[in-house]
């Protein structure tokens, strides 16, 4: 049992909640810049007990992806559950790229940042890939989307858009637009060329 899976008590609890809450804050804004004594000042704790529940800012940008990719598997079975297949896709892309919108440390983390301690996050990371695996499978099989789109294609293709969304090139920062030329990329050519 790691300590992330030990129960804490209340107050221990409260005060990673606390920190939690302040680091998404942060992180969200500054990305990596964001410190672990502003983080402790902003939820009003010592840095003792901010390094008691995360010895590292490596650690504690681990335990906000992980609960984020928690949050991303949510996401993704509601959009196993759209009856069109195609549609389930582009809704279950759309809502990862939505979720990832205005959180500087995920976006970053997703496209590969080395501040994440990724081992650590491999139990949710496979449960959100089983599910994003299975509605590609399907859309494959309905002839939706391409033929060879596979869960690594989904990966890169949400990085790709993370990418635009991040860095906000200049005279051309519309990552919706981005995802919608992606998506139009995606679709099998007999649904691009319909009029």
């Amino acid at each position: 049992m790691t300590d992330a899976d030990r129960p804490l008590r209340a107050d221990a609890r409260r005060n990673r909640e606390k920190i939690m809450a302040s680091a998404a804050e942060l992180f969200a804004s500054r990305g990596r810049e964001a410190q672990m004594e502003e983080i402790a000042a902003h939820c009003g704790l010592g840095m003792g007990t901010l390094y008691r529940h995360f010895p590292s800012k490596q650690a504690l940008l681990t335990a906000m992806v992980r609960e984020r990719f928690r949050g991303m598997a949510d996401l993704a079975r509601a959009a196993e559950q759209i009856t069109d297949p195609g549609e389930s896709f582009e809704v279950l892309l759309r809502s990862y790229l939505e979720a990832a919108e205005g959180d500087a440390s995920f976006q970053l983390a997703l496209m590969g940042s080395g501040d994440v301690e990724w081992q650590g996050i491999s139990e949710e990371k496979a449960e959100f890939g089983a599910v994003v695996s299975r509605i590609i499978e399907r859309a494959v099989a309905a002839g939706a989307v391409r033929g060879d789109l596979t869960y690594a294609d989904f990966i890169q293709l949400s990085r790709g858009v993370m990418s635009t969304m991040y860095f906000k090139p200049a005279g051309n920062s519309d990552w919706r637009r981005h995802l919608e030329l992606t998506l139009t990329g995606v679709r099998k050519s007999t649904a691009r060329t319909r009029r």
